[in-house]
This record gives structure tokens, sequence and C-alpha cells, in this order.
């Protein structure tokens, strides 16, 4: 979860704690960027990262592992080793400080680029606006925290709709939403403005106050009974607790839906 600016920097050190045979990333502060159970790494450790494939739920089971995962910040490369390892997808990241990717090369099982993994050192609101990468892109995971995760680095309308001219026809977002400073409303309302309010949902917060809001392009909602198959599916091949997503996910707050 890396700070993102277009000014040179210099970036604090990336740290690990561990505890309970589980290992932390840290960007010089108390707060976790990203976690990894050591004997199990291909498993996704924390809650919110679980739900952030809950876009899982939006796509034919036979489709799962096609197309391009584009990831907007590393954090401990939970999702990037999951779309890359589990899924076989073409998997991107984009991750503008380069102690973090150096990080999780070294303690948290990243492996080297490859035909199907390409982990860039490169700004992701510089990425997300180049049209080399227009439509390119079929589920896109966006977690951008500076070191003190206060609120999401980039969260303005104009960025999100550049994630959705990144996505292709039928292209799926999850966003993790968080922050003392962070205000779901604000950021839903920004979201739904990009992307239209039929076509963004949120699930219940986790206890630790992450929010996962999902988001699609020109992606129709299957039947209640065929979601309750897809989660099915996915917790039979992946041990991901996707009957639970189901019962959290909703429409957004007709609050919001007003404010339009």
């Amino acid at each position: 979860m890396p700070a993102m600016t277009s000014k040179r920097q210099t970036w604090g050190p990336a740290t690990l704690s561990e505890f309970d045979g589980v290992r932390f990333l840290h960007l010089d502060s108390i707060w976790v960027q990203g976690a990894m159970r050591i004997r199990k790494p291909d498993q996704l450790e924390l809650e919110y990262i679980q739900r952030m494939c809950a876009w899982m739920l939006w796509r034919d089971p036979a489709t799962l592992g096609e197309g391009h995962a584009v990831q907007l910040g590393l954090g401990a490369a939970a999702l990037t080793r999951f779309c890359h390892g589990q899924l076989k997808m073409r998997t991107t990241a984009v991750e503008i400080n380069p102690e973090v990717i150096a990080a999780c090369r070294q303690w948290f099982r990243l492996p080297g680029n490859d035909a199907r993994l390409n982990v860039l050192n490169e700004d992701a609101a510089r990425w997300v606006v180049d049209d080399a990468n227009l439509q390119t892109v079929d589920v896109l995971n966006v977690d951008l925290y500076d070191h003190d995760a206060a609120s999401p680095v980039l969260d303005d309308e104009a960025f999100y709709a550049a994630c959705r001219g990144a996505l292709a026809d039928g292209g799926l977002m999850t966003v993790n939403l968080f922050g003392r400073s962070a205000s779901f409303a604000r950021s839903a309302l920004r979201i739904a403005k990009a992307f239209g309010s039929d076509q963004v949902w949120s699930l219940a917060p986790t206890k630790e106050g992450n929010t996962i809001v999902v988001a699609a392009r020109g992606v129709q909602v299957p039947h209640r009974d065929v979601l309750e198959q897809r989660a099915a599916n996915i917790e039979s091949r992946f041990k991901l607790p996707a009957r639970k997503w189901l019962r959290l996910v909703r429409p957004l707050p007709m609050s919001i839906l007003h404010a339009l």
C-alpha cells in the first residue's frame, strides 16, 4: 500500500515483524501493509485481502483464470501471488516504492518477472492514464495507502474514471477503503460517478474497518442462484469464504444514489 506521488522522493525502509506464524510488512510505521502466513504463503491471510477477490462472484467460473489482472499497490504481494500463482492469470503489479518490491522478493515469496508476471516500479496515477493501458485490464485491485494508512492516496473522480478506462468490457475493479481520514460515502460517490450507480456494490466492513467496493464496466449481475453456485465453486477451488461475501454484498446506500 504505497504512497503515490509525481515527485521524486526518498523512501523509508520497508520492515517486517512476525507473530504467531504470520509475517507482516510495514513502511517505517506500526501500520500493517500486508501479511503472509509463513508456512502457507499461498493462503490469503488478511480478511480484507480475501474480500478483494470478491470480483470472482461476478465472473463465469470457467473464465476465472482468463485475462489480465492488475494490482495498483503491491502490499505484501498477496493478491499478486494469488492471481499469478493460483488463478494463473497474466498479472501486472504497479508499485511506486522500490523498497516494497525488494521486500516482497526477499521476504514475501514474490517471484521474479516471467511471461505472465510483470512487477513495475511505477506511479499508479500515471499508469492508469497511459493510453497503452486503455481497456487492457480484466481485473483491477486498488489498494493505495501511504505509511500512515490514513486514507486512500488516489481517491478522486478523475482517478476512478481512469481506472474504468483501463478496464476491458466486462472488467471488474475492487477497491480497499480504509483509514481514520477516509470516508466511504465520499469515495463511493466518486466511484459511482465514474462507473454508474448500477455498476457499483460494496461489502460490509471488516472488523478492522476495511470496506471493499466492487465496480464493473458493463457487467450484468446474474440471478441469485447462479451467484450461490459461483460462491460454492470459489470456496471449493480456492478455500475462500465466498458464500459469506455473498451475504455481505449490497448495492450503494440510497443516500449516495440521491447525491448522484
